[in-house]
């Protein structure tokens, strides 16, 4: 028997897959508490908006599950609505309203409007910066630009989110200003392509511009750059990094392969010869910098060869942060018309070799941190630890310093000068330096 809801005119925002999508949700939700209404992030509520992953294979499924969760709760009374938003949708919609009718309305990425519209709310233009942010309360993200124009073979992202649109610096900047006043004190940046900013708009490269203007914001104390693309990379962009203490001495490169044919295929417009090369500039210019990739293994034709290269290639250059997937055959994608002709064991088998190689990279540079002394900001408190990070460290992938609560008070989101008293893989232990 369907009961009545309770939490009645509570809109709950559920989020699914990246970063992008986490700032959409907080902007989505800025717009709702302008409009008055009573929302939450991943709380109980009688209306349900699910912020959906299209990505690859596990982050589809993850979304459709969760779809299905929430229509089986409206079915039993527990919730009264469910709207379904973001990548997911936006791919997959016409395929979604006949597998799942039981969503009250589906909206693609760019259908804010209309997604606020059936919530009971006007979309309102003059809210630059205004979001209700998920993360705690001294990072957030910041995106730039949304969009790609980049011609990678496996990626579907340009299906979901279409051209590269680069924000005004002057948005950007009331947004980081607003960020700040919160109490904001790292910005995380991201963006499909952070090197490809401004091309749209200002008719160059133009993120070395944007970051001189944000290292002026008062308050904000980190900045960081996730997601560059290795092909015409702005050089200036280090040169603004090593001369602004600011800028976190850390980049996100994501390079994906190695071996020459493999580059090719995926439509990466570089080269092993080219991809060292920029890293070893990286490495010239600031030494200290932090470098963290993603790879990819299992890729259509991807022989054993082309994955010792890879293996090979990521012993030399001792990342010191990484990522490894393995391919997923996304429809519609220029790989698709490839045979995905390695198989799920073998895709694992690679991607566990590479992680092991980097576990014992990260390991061995861990300890070399022993016995030095580190700026670092709390996150958290978790159990009887403290958590923090360095400037060299993102939030949910990166090493995290752990600090024993014991030994005396820290208030999250400050920062706090430590050294470090040992080291594992991905943790570090210290102690707090007194001031």
């Amino acid at each position: 028997m369907r009961t009545k809801s309770l939490n009645k005119n509570k809109i709950n925002v559920v989020t699914l897959g990246c970063s992008k999508n986490v700032y959409d949700s907080e902007v989505l939700m800025g717009q709702l508490r302008a409009n008055n209404k009573d929302v939450v992030h991943e709380e109980e509520g009688n209306v349900v908006v699910i912020n959906t992953c299209g990505f690859i294979a596990n982050a589809k499924e993850e979304s459709i599950n969760t779809i299905l969760e929430y229509v089986q709760k409206k079915e039993d009374g527990i919730v009264d609505k469910v709207f379904v938003t973001g990548c997911l949708s936006e791919r997959y919609k016409s395929d979604l309203l006949k597998e799942i009718p039981n969503v009250d309305q589906y909206f693609g990425t760019t259908e804010l409007p209309g997604l606020l519209k059936a919530l009971g709310a006007d979309y309102k233009h003059e809210l630059i910066g205004e979001r209700l942010t998920t993360t705690p309360k001294n990072y957030a993200y910041l995106k730039i630009a949304d969009g790609c124009d980049r011609p990678c073979s496996f990626c579907a992202i340009p299906l979901m989110r279409g051209k590269h649109r680069s924000t005004p610096i002057e948005e950007v900047i009331i947004e980081a200003q607003k960020l700040a006043a919160n109490g904001v004190k790292e910005l995380i940046l991201i963006a499909q392509d952070l090197t490809y900013y401004g091309l749209d708009i200002y008719k160059e490269r133009s993120l070395a511009k944007l970051l001189k203007e944000l290292v002026k914001v008062d308050g904000i104390e980190w900045i960081r750059l996730h997601y560059a693309f290795p092909t015409g990379f702005p050089m200036n962009v280090l040169e603004v990094m090593r001369d602004e203490r600011k800028i976190c001495n850390y980049i996100d490169i994501p390079l994906q392969h190695i071996a020459d044919p493999i580059l090719k295929s995926m439509r990466r417009g570089t080269t092993q010869e080219k991809t060292t090369k920029l890293l070893d500039k990286f490495r010239a210019l600031i030494p200290e910098m932090a470098i963290r990739t993603t790879l990819i293994v299992g890729y259509p034709g991807e022989t054993e060869a082309h994955f010792q290269t890879l293996k090979q290639w990521v012993q030399e250059q001792r990342f010191e942060r990484m990522g490894c997937f393995t391919y997923s055959h996304e429809e519609n994608t220029h790989a698709y018309q490839l045979e995905d002709d390695v198989s799920e064991e073998v895709k694992m088998r690679r991607a566990n070799e590479i992680m092991e190689i980097q576990s014992q990279i990260s390991w061995e540079l861990n300890q070399q941190k022993i016995g030095k002394e580190f700026r670092v900001i709390i996150d958290r408190k978790e159990g009887t630890y403290y958590v923090g990070r360095t400037e060299y460290d993102s939030p949910d992938v990166d090493n995290e310093v752990l600090i024993n609560a014991e030994e005396g008070y820290l208030r999250t989101g400050e920062f706090c000068n430590v050294i470090i008293t040992a080291a594992e893989d991905f943790d570090l232990y210290a102690k707090v330096i007194p001031k």
